[in-house]
């Protein structure tokens, strides 16, 4: 078991208090890390603002790109290490390391590309021969929060665009996530990375993320994380630019002219990869009632494929949630679901914080597994009767992430794309695809409709100056 420091602007920070990580699926500890306080996330806020010679965007540049390449040199030690603290299985953690390379790069390319715009200002009667030039400037400061799910990439997410575009940052990672967190963080000073520009802190919430949130210092906040959270964040953090990404609980629509063998594989997917534990995972399938029980039998057998088991064992596809609560959570809704009514046809029990993947049919409206996020590998069957019916169905939640439709009719997709209250509304695909760099975001409790992805990121870890010359 390691012991990881945290780091105040490049240097090691021990302490003799230890927060302790847990593998979920062993119980055994995965390694702690030291537990700091107010004083020291001051230091940290005061280290930032001291700052440094600022990069040119080529050495920014640089910096991310080493430690691309760097990442995937150790993709396995990186992959390994988020299988032990977030049980997720190694299929899954391979996959996210790629997917924080892809964040890596794309931040590097946005690092060289400049960033202005020109305005004539002959334009009007009441102009003059000028032009009107913009650029970007970074924040002094940023807070980064991230969560436990995606715990490389979530943080590459947030610390990756800011490197980019020249905003310090502090990173205060998920307490059930934290070493991939310090690991990449290490990573990056090895790639060249000034120490002002990262700090990485764990520690009591009270004591750190308050601090981070409530100091006027911190010119942004970015959090991923629970709607509850983000929720009183936005009350606390007083006047400062807010960037959150909070829960969902996304719809797949599968109308009665879907390619039933897409759907099946979209359903299940989008139900059960990363344990289920993805904002915009498929949390609610509606499924055309003339079609209900093809669509059905062909989904339960497929999901029947989706062995669960030792995240460690490489052919696993599903490991276990984050921690036994969790798993006891789930387990409880789809027993409510029962009792309303609903039917299990695959799965339905647990084995500590192994989740069963599970398909449960007949579920109603008003199931607190469909009006609530179920974070896991759940997949609730609602019959819908038409478009009108199933757009309604999707926009009946508090969130407003992501969803996505399964069908043929370019008609009833456009009519999706305007109906569904959602930042993404995805045709023949999964609600949650996207590439790094394309802008991600939800409306109502999944966000204000800012959007992350590394260029919309960058955006809002910047601010626009102009200025303007004779012409």
């Amino acid at each position: 078991m390691i012991d990881y420091p945290c780091y105040i602007a490049g240097q090691a920070v021990t302490s003799d208090k230890k927060l302790t990580v847990y593998n979920p699926y062993t119980g055994e500890a995965a390694g702690t890390v030291a537990s700091l306080g107010k004083a020291e996330t001051n230091r940290a806020i005061e280290a930032a603002l001291e700052g440094g010679e600022a990069l040119s965007r080529y050495q920014r540049y640089e910096i991310l790109d080493s430690a691309r390449r760097m990442l995937m040199e150790r993709a396995e030690e990186f992959s390994s290490l988020i299988t032990e603290e977030a049980g997720l299985c190694l299929k899954e953690t391979t996959y996210e390391v790629g997917r924080g390379h892809d964040v890596l790069q794309f931040s590097a390319m946005e690092a060289l590309k400049d960033d202005g715009e020109i305005f004539s200002c002959d334009v009007s009667p009441h102009g003059k021969s000028r032009k009107i030039f913009t650029l970007r400037e970074p924040h002094k400061l940023v807070a980064a929060i991230t969560p436990f799910n995606h715990p490389l990439n979530q943080v590459l997410h947030k610390i990756a665009p800011a490197i980019a575009c020249g905003a310090p940052t502090i990173l205060k990672p998920s307490s059930k996530t934290p070493l991939v967190a310090v690991k990449i963080t290490e990573l990056l000073y090895e790639a060249g990375l000034p120490g002002w520009m990262l700090s990485v802190l764990l520690g009591p919430s009270s004591e750190v993320a308050d601090t981070l949130v409530t100091d006027p210092r911190v010119e942004v906040v970015s959090f991923t994380g629970g709607e509850e959270v983000g929720k009183l964040i936005a009350g606390r953090a007083g006047y400062k630019k807010l960037v959150l990404e909070l829960g969902g609980n996304s719809p797949l629509i599968i109308m009665e002219d879907a390619d039933l063998e897409l759907a099946s594989n979209l359903a299940t997917e989008g139900c059960f990869r990363n344990s289920g534990q993805r904002c915009t995972a498929v949390k609610r399938l509606l499924v055309h009632e003339d079609i209900l029980d093809e669509f059905t039998g062909r989904f339960v057998k497929e999901a029947a494929t989706y062995n669960y088991g030792d995240p460690a064992d490489p052919d696993t596809r599903v490991g276990t949630v984050i921690d036994e609560e969790a798993a006891i959570y789930l387990e409880n809704v789809v027993k409510d679901a029962v009792a309303l009514g609903a039917r299990v046809l695959l799965g339905g029990t647990r084995e500590g914080a192994l989740m069963t993947p599970t398909v449960i049919a007949d579920v109603p409206r008003d199931a607190d597994i469909v009006v609530k996020e179920s974070f896991g590998p759940l997949a609730p069957i609602m019959k819908v009767s038409d478009i009108d019916d199933a757009i309604e169905l999707a926009n009946a939640t508090a969130y407003g992430l992501s969803s996505g439709i399964v069908t043929r009719d370019m008609d009833r997709a456009i009519r999706a794309v305007k109906g569904i209250q959602t930042g993404t509304v995805n045709i023949n695909q999964v609600p949650g695809y996207r590439i790094e760099c394309s802008p991600f975001g939800g409306v109502k409790d999944s966000g204000l409709g800012v959007k992350e992805g590394v260029i919309e990121a960058m955006k809002g870890m910047t601010y626009v100056k102009t200025f303007s010359l004779p012409w």
